[in-house]
């Protein structure tokens, strides 16, 4: 992931925080959190000059791959077997 990337997933990420940071995920329906996240993308569309949908298909696509690069850290840090003896 590039700078410019990781700078365009913070944008939304940080958004996100403030606008989406007193629902529940699990109870609330993903097209009203990206109704909530719509003005940022926007912002961005503009900013970037691609559309509204590509900033979403970007956003998802990032947030993925920090996902993983996040995933493969903590692994590599705790190793696979130690992962199943974390309590919970």
């Amino acid at each position: 992931m590039t700078d410019e990337d990781r700078i365009f997933l913070e944008k939304i990420n940080e958004y996100a925080e403030k606008v989406l940071g007193d629902i529940d995920p699990q109870k609330t329906h993903v097209s009203e959190q990206l109704e909530k996240l719509r003005p940022i993308m926007q912002q961005l569309a503009m900013e970037y000059k691609m559309p509204v949908e590509d900033v979403f298909i970007k956003y998802m696509d990032l947030a993925s791959t920090a996902n993983a690069e996040a995933d493969a850290s903590f692994r590599e840090k705790y190793g696979e077997n130690d992962i199943m003896d974390l309590p919970i």
